[in-house]
């Protein structure tokens, strides 16, 4: 169709001045999926995703946010996330593989962020309406198998044995790998091997994000010998 378009720009000021009045628009549903929350990096963007928000007090307007476990890392992501469901958004953690972040509003125009690159990271925008309804339909199917926030946040604790627990102490200890491996009586290798075993079970990216997963999930504290 003659007002459908493709287009793409570079940078999160390019995206605010070229679409930002998008987010202003939204009447009746703004989705988004995204791997973590640090796609938006700049103030501009962040200021133009909370104007987004003040949809919320339309009646009959829904908001949703789909995300995977890595946005939980840190407390500032989840009191972020705390506030958004306050505002009326719905908030639901999926174990699927997600995007760096995908916008669709009003099913009618969809954001997609690629990758960082040094001038900054490249967005597409499209009001296809083929495009915008088939990944509307993606996200639909991967939000009806998510998990509600809070409940994700009671419920997914996962199983560590003494073994795991032992090492998520080592690794608040503030020993190295050396004499962590040596106090617990276990080669550097193996030790090195169960902790990248307890950082995939706590769906966690690095050592320190196993930390803070821990406490969320109400796991014993990190403690030194």
């Amino acid at each position: 169709m003659r007002n459908e378009q493709v287009f793409s720009v570079r940078g999160d000021a390019e995206l605010v001045a070229r679409a930002g009045h998008l987010f202003e628009s939204a009447l009746t549903e703004f989705l988004c999926a995204a791997r973590d929350l640090k796609t938006w990096s700049q103030p501009e963007a962040r200021a133009a995703i909370r104007n987004r928000m003040r949809a919320a007090d339309l009646s009959g307007f829904t908001s949703r946010k789909l995300l995977s476990p890595v946005a939980l890392a840190d407390e500032e992501a989840r009191a972020h996330l705390r506030q958004v469901q306050s505002k009326g958004a719905l908030v639901r953690i999926s174990g699927s593989r997600l995007p760096h972040e995908t916008i669709l509003i009003d099913r009618r125009v969809m954001i997609l962020a690629g990758r960082e690159t040094p001038t900054g990271r490249e967005y597409t925008v499209t009001t296809s309406r083929i495009l915008v309804e088939g990944v509307h339909s993606l996200f639909q199917a991967i939000w009806d198998s998510a998990l509600d926030f809070d409940a994700y946040l009671r419920g997914n604790v996962p199983h560590l044995d003494a073994d795991g627990r032992r090492i998520l102490e080592a690794l608040g200890s503030g020993l190295t790998d050396e004499s962590a491996a040596k106090r617990l009586g276990v080669s550097l290798r193996t030790y090195r091997r169960r902790v990248a075993e307890l950082i995939a079970k706590l769906e966690a990216d690095s050592r320190f994000q196993a930390g803070l997963r821990a406490g969320e999930l109400g796991l014993p504290r990190q403690r030194p010998y």
